[in-house]
């Protein structure tokens, strides 16, 4: 861990001052967003419980006929907290009790929306193609024990909550899928989405575990907007990012769990225009931390066999439809990532670039359709 880069943005401000930091920000990312004021018992909080804690402010431009839609998005990025060879449920309670005082943080700080990274209440097991014990930490999206868990906190924070867990799905045979279920402000369970696009890369097993959604791409209606849940690998596909912006999505949340060997130089691109090309929200989330398993497994990269994925590198951000984007936070330390944004902003940007106006869907519909047969030719011009 200490060998690891805290952030890009440390380095940055530690050899860059002044009005040249400010450029070099604002060709980074963007139009400049503002910090967000937070009380000092917030940041006591933070402080005292040993995680990061920034806030960020993205604005739009004032309107005649419509009032600003303020909403305060929450990110939380972990490691785990004991290692994977300690029994299951005291794996998971650790990680509850974590969880909770950072929730709450969240709650106090005034989050409206928030979100938890990829398969939050366990280990990322996935790499080692084992079953046990690592599907018995699967559980009911409907009301399993970290729904349970996150009803409460919801309904006393008016907080919508987004769960990345590993469902069993007791009504269908049992079958597991990485899900993530929507948990109203209310305390209701609103809805649940599934991961759409499956890895098979690298450490990447997860099909042995659950395969695509089939569920489509979601939309929920919360008291504080349109929600989506873009499930870690779906990232690299801008198709699935388009599936939401079409159901109207206005915030989409992309919970993941990647290393830095082989995901980083996209990591801030990826998120970062899906939310430029659908004029909607993009909060990108990773965990930290290297997980270390009991037993070695291989991998289709050619290494040798190990123990561990490597080193999850969080630098978790927000971004907004016109491009700009926050800081992300830190690559070694558990966060919590809060960004005010005014919702009114997505169709701003929709009048301003027109992108949604000029996208020729039927053209590419066509193209689509015809690709999907066998009987399917290129459309190439030869001499």
């Amino acid at each position: 861990m200490a060998s690891e880069v805290h952030s890009l943005e440390d380095i940055l401000q530690r050899n860059i001052q002044g009005e040249e930091l400010k450029e070099v920000q604002r060709i980074l990312y963007g139009s400049p967003v503002k910090t967000l004021d937070l009380t000092k018992e917030i940041e006591l909080l933070a402080a005292e419980n040993n995680f990061e804690i920034k806030g960020y402010k993205v604005s739009a431009n004032n309107e005649e006929e419509r009032v600003a839609r303020i909403v305060r998005v929450g990110a939380i990025q972990n490691q785990i907290i004991i290692p994977t060879d300690k029994p299951v449920l005291e794996q998971t309670n650790s990680i509850y009790e974590r969880l909770r005082v950072i929730i709450e943080t969240a709650g106090q700080a005034g989050v409206n929306v928030l979100c938890l990274q990829e398969a939050w209440t366990m280990p990322f097991a996935f790499c080692t193609r084992e079953k046990h014990p690592w599907t018995q930490f699967a559980e009911s999206a409907e009301d399993g024990p970290s729904t349970v868990f996150l009803q409460k906190l919801a309904k006393q924070y008016n907080m919508v909550i987004v769960s990345p867990i590993l469902e069993r799905d007791e009504v269908h045979q049992d079958t597991l899928w990485n899900t993530a279920v929507v948990i109203s402000n209310t305390g209701a369970v609103l809805g649940k989405s599934r991961k759409n696009h499956i890895p098979r890369v690298g450490d990447f097993n997860e099909s042995t575990y659950y395969m695509e959604s089939d569920m489509g791409h979601p939309v929920f209606e919360t008291t504080f907007g349109r929600i989506a849940i873009n499930i870690c690998y779906g990232r690299h596909h801008p198709l699935n990012w388009l599936g939401y912006g079409l159901n109207g999505a206005e915030i989409v949340f992309n919970p993941s769990a990647t290393v830095g060997a082989l995901s980083e130089p996209l990591w801030g691109i990826e998120a970062r225009c899906a939310a430029i090309a659908n004029a909607y929200y993009t909060v990108a989330i990773n965990r930290i931390g290297t997980e270390e398993f009991p037993n070695e497994f291989t991998s289709g990269n050619g290494k040798p066999a190990h123990k561990d994925f490597g080193h999850f590198y969080g630098s978790s951000y927000v971004a907004a439809p016109n491009g700009s984007r926050t800081p992300g936070l830190s690559r070694v330390r558990d966060g919590l990532l809060i960004t005010e944004i005014d919702l009114n902003l997505c169709r701003q940007v929709k009048d301003t670039w027109g992108f949604q106006m000029t996208q020729r869907l039927p053209v590419y519909k066509d193209l689509i359709t015809k690709a999907t047969q066998q009987d399917f030719k290129r459309q190439i011009v030869k001499e």
